[in-house]
């Protein structure tokens, strides 16, 4: 990894490196190297992003049951999620991979870039400390953090419209990119969610591609809502 590519994605992070190596072997894939990979890093970070994220929920909820709790931890660490916040990251720009993986896409695949995100956990808690690793946590998170509650703990707008469309034995929506503004990490996405069986497209703009879907989503919940 050149010295510019570690500079720029350490300001991602909102965090320097003092052992690239150890940065290197957070972004290390099990095909490129068998035995010094980010397996490890990987099952430690796990552990400390769930804590990271308990911790954060059961302070800022106190009146929410275990379950709760537990619902809104599972949205936020989430393969899908970690996924999401690895690319917003654009940890793909830098995984280090084996040559099957690299021709297969791998650098985009979700559990590759999940697990690279929670070997970087692992890898900031060991050079940095608890309260370094926290507080990355919370800023990579602080959208999503800022959006979790309670009460839409359990279904979101996209959830709902799929739900809403299985009942009537409608096709699930379809939902594409249709347009990327900006470089990483300051990029705007605009989704298209396309009824299948209405022939209608709703288009919504957000600053990942989850929450443009999700916008997208709601709009032809509304859309849908109206109807007679």
């Amino acid at each position: 990894m050149e010295a510019i590519e570690l500079s720029r994605l350490c300001q991602r992070l909102g965090y320097s490196f003092t052992d690239p190596c150890l940065l290197k072997q957070a972004l290390t894939h099990r095909s490129a190297n068998r035995r010094h990979n980010n397996e490890r890093l990987e099952f430690l970070g796990d552990a400390e992003l769930g804590r990271i994220v308990s911790r954060w929920l059961f302070e800022r909820f106190p009146e929410a049951g275990e379950g709760q709790l537990t619902r809104m931890r599972s949205l936020l660490v989430r393969g899908a999620t970690l996924a999401e916040v690895a690319r917003e990251l654009a940890l793909g720009d830098h995984l280090v991979l084996g040559g099957g993986e690299m021709k297969s896409g791998g650098h985009r695949r979700d559990s590759i870039l999940a697990d690279a995100l929670e070997a970087l956990v692992g890898a900031i808690l060991l050079e940095g400390g608890e309260q370094q690793c926290r507080e990355r946590v919370l800023d990579w998170f602080a959208e999503r953090l800022a959006q979790v509650s309670p009460d839409t703990a359990d279904k979101d707008a996209k959830t709902r419209l799929q739900e809403h469309l299985q009942a009537f034995q409608q096709p699930l929506p379809d939902y594409q990119v249709v347009a990327i503004h900006g470089q990483a990490p300051d990029q705007r996405f605009d989704v298209q969610c396309h009824l299948p069986d209405q022939q209608q497209t709703f288009v919504a703009q957000g600053t990942s591609r989850r929450r443009a879907e999700q916008a997208a989503a709601q709009q032809a919940l509304a859309w849908l809502e109206e109807q007679p």
